[in-house]
């Protein structure tokens, strides 16, 4: 369970606990070279002292920025740890962002000092260095290729260890002393917005608002001590970071940071994480992953994959939240899971997962059910980084492939006549760093939080999100328009990676579309189709036809919707590029930025809406390394197949 909070109210007061109850116990795992290192929750302490006298030495002190740049990495977490224990306030930033993009949170926030996981990460540092006067020491974990590196600025992370604890040996009260000065109404932390619609915003968040709302859930679920977690996400993100650093420290269990990207499967499948996070986009790439493999499987499994899906759809779900199940089902299903569901488990890596959740998105309910029907306790939850995350979680028994659940003890929650959901919560941020005018819009005088989504109480009280409030419209009839709900069903089918919807104050809905290139081109492969790339495949009639034939079953299921119906999709392209955050066309969480692709590809909305058939588009590409490029493209433009009401009820 949860340690007794009480006077831990920091931190590293938290962690002084868990060196001092559990020193042994493994606090926090690394994969280096195909083996896994392990650091207790002892030697997490003595590097994070090590740290902060280091940070200290060299002029960290409190209210201070400290940028963190970088995959999950141990180190990475000691010097957010260390920041804290001087009262200064540590900064995740988005590790596959560009130069550019961080440079506008360092200049904002006046970030001083930053601590970079290896070379890439400090070239981009170095990079933007002219921009940014205050960034005045950079530290980096891992050295290789900066051995020649002169700049001043530049300091390993074994030098700031070694600076720290002749610090610690000179002024031995000072670290103890400065960590029980430390409060809960101290700034922990600094994550900047995706900046969906402009600047990002720095939403600074206190030690108790993420201590309160990380206990109240780990109560919630019964989260000890033994459980593990695999830390694979952005630690720039709320999501990752509250799984990763704010629960850990509050329930002592233990995180596995994999070796890469590419390992992560691999990684996942070793150590059987008993606690998973995981958003909708990574969800549905595994099922993607899966339905590949088992269209390339022989007859017999593809048959027997088949059958027992068909009785996991019909009873899992039930047996799942111990509901009542005939002998029969009840026996196919102890033999489906003996025969494809164990090892479909094993191989996503799940087969001890206790809880897994999903957020950040909303998810379709086919994908929902898939997890659940194969015994993976998968629910959803509802929170934001102003909200500490924790606002809604479906409890065990009550969970709903259409709802986000009821509150979390503590948080209140009411709607404005508009339908925006209104937030009130110990969780709930302190500010919008230097930006009174939006903290002040966001939050009002009594404390609730205007969080911009639209939707409603379900008869049980659980809430259910339909999409933002900026984002909900209308067609020129009146019916309700909600792109990112009709972008949600189209994205849940493997052929589909991004959807962009339009249709406000137009007479119809139209659609970008984005194919998923590995599904995709595996699919043309076993159709003995040849192609040479992603912009090949997206000039063929018969990849329209098979995106066609997705939206299809999307219209129909939304021409059963009453107050949907008329927001079918009735026309469609397929985009000539993969939509890319380096582009701007998606913020680093991987979010559509609709009103800048609308812009940017202005002609061709206008040309979905005159009734073309094609139209030419010429854009300039952003690489990797910082390159620029162009595409030029004839894109095709094809009709949707749509339903009338009455004849969508006969085909369902």
């Amino acid at each position: 369970m949860p340690v007794d909070i009480g006077t831990l109210d920091t931190f590293p007061k938290l962690l002084a606990h868990h060196s001092q109850v559990r020193g042994t116990l493994a606090a926090i795992r690394e994969k280096d070279l195909g083996v896994w290192q392990t650091w207790s929750w002892g030697r997490f302490a003595d590097e994070v002292r090590a740290l902060a006298c280091g940070l200290a030495a060299h002029g960290l002190d409190h209210g201070a920025h400290l940028a963190i740049v970088g995959d999950n990495r141990p180190r990475l977490y000691a010097a957010m740890c260390a920041a804290q224990c001087l009262g200064a306030v540590p900064v995740p930033l988005y590790q596959d962002a560009i130069a550019t993009e961080i440079a506008f949170p360092i200049q904002d926030a006046e970030i001083g000092f930053a601590m970079a996981e290896d070379q890439e990460q400090v070239d981009k540092l170095l990079e933007i260095l002219p921009q940014c006067p205050s960034l005045k020491r950079i530290y980096f974990d891992d050295p290789r290729g900066l051995r020649n590196y002169p700049q001043e600025a530049l300091t390993s992370y074994e030098k700031l260890q070694d600076a720290g604890r002749a610090f610690d040996a000179a002024n031995p009260g000072f670290f103890d002393g400065i960590v029980a000065r430390g409060v809960g109404s101290d700034a922990a932390a600094m994550f900047f917005t995706s900046g969906t619609t402009g600047n990002p915003k720095g939403v600074v968040l206190t030690h108790t608002a993420l201590i309160d709302r990380a206990h109240a859930a780990a109560q919630m679920e019964g989260l000890s001590d033994s459980d593990v977690v695999l830390a694979y996400l952005p630690p720039a993100w709320i999501g990752q970071n509250i799984f990763s650093y704010a629960q850990p420290f509050v329930t002592g269990y233990c995180i596995c940071c994999p070796e890469s990207a590419e390992t992560v499967m691999a990684d996942m499948r070793e150590i059987g994480p008993t606690y998973y996070f995981a958003p909708p986009r990574v969800l549905e790439a595994l099922l993607t992953t899966v339905s590949i493999r088992m269209e390339d499987a022989g007859t017999f499994k593809r048959k027997m994959y088949l059958y027992f899906m068909e009785v996991a759809k019909r009873v899992g779900a039930r047996i799942l939240d111990g509901q009542s199940v005939d002998a029969g089902d009840r026996l196919l299903y102890r033999l489906g899971d003996i025969l494809v569901y164990g090892p479909l488990r094993n191989v996503l890596g799940m087969s001890r997962v206790r809880v897994a959740y999903t957020a950040g998105e909303a998810i379709g309910p086919d994908l929902f059910v898939f997890y659940r029907s194969i015994g993976i306790n998968l629910k959803q939850l509802y929170g934001s980084t102003e909200t500490s995350v924790f606002v809604c979680i479906q409890p065990n028994g009550q969970v709903k492939s259409d709802t986000v659940g009821p509150a979390v003890p503590g948080v209140e929650l009411k709607f404005t006549p508009q339908r925006e959901l209104l937030i009130r919560s110990p969780g709930l941020f302190r500010e919008y760093y230097k930006n009174p005018q939006a903290t002040a819009d966001a939050k009002d005088a009594e404390g609730w939080f205007h969080t911009g989504d639209a939707g409603y109480f379900d008869p049980d009280g659980h809430l259910k999100i339909i999409d933002r409030v900026k984002d909900v419209g209308a067609l020129t009839d009146g019916t309700l328009f909600a792109p990112k709900y009709i972008e949600n069903k189209l994205k849940f089918f493997p052929y589909i990676k991004e959807a962009v919807a339009f249709g406000d104050a137009r007479d119809r809905a139209c659609v970008f579309i984005n194919f998923d290139m590995e599904a995709v081109g595996n699919w043309a492969e076993r159709n003995n189709l040849p192609y040479a790339g992603y912009v090949d495949l997206a000039s063929r009639d018969e990849v329209y036809q098979l995106v066609g034939d997705c939206i299809a079953k999307v219209n129909l299921d939304l021409s059963q919707d009453p107050e949907l119906a008329n927001s079918q999709i009735h026309r469609f392209l397929i985009l000539h590029k993969e939509l890319d955050a380096d582009d701007g066309e998606l913020t680093r969480t991987r979010k559509v930025r609709r009103g800048y692709i609308g812009e940017r590809y202005q002609s061709l909305v206008e040309a979905l809406y005159a009734g073309r058939q094609s139209v030419h588009v010429e854009a300039q590409v952003r690489y990797e390394d910082g390159r620029t490029g162009s595409i030029s493209a004839d894109l095709k433009i094809r009709d949707a197949k749509t339903f009338p009401v009455a004849a969508a009820k006969r085909a369902a």
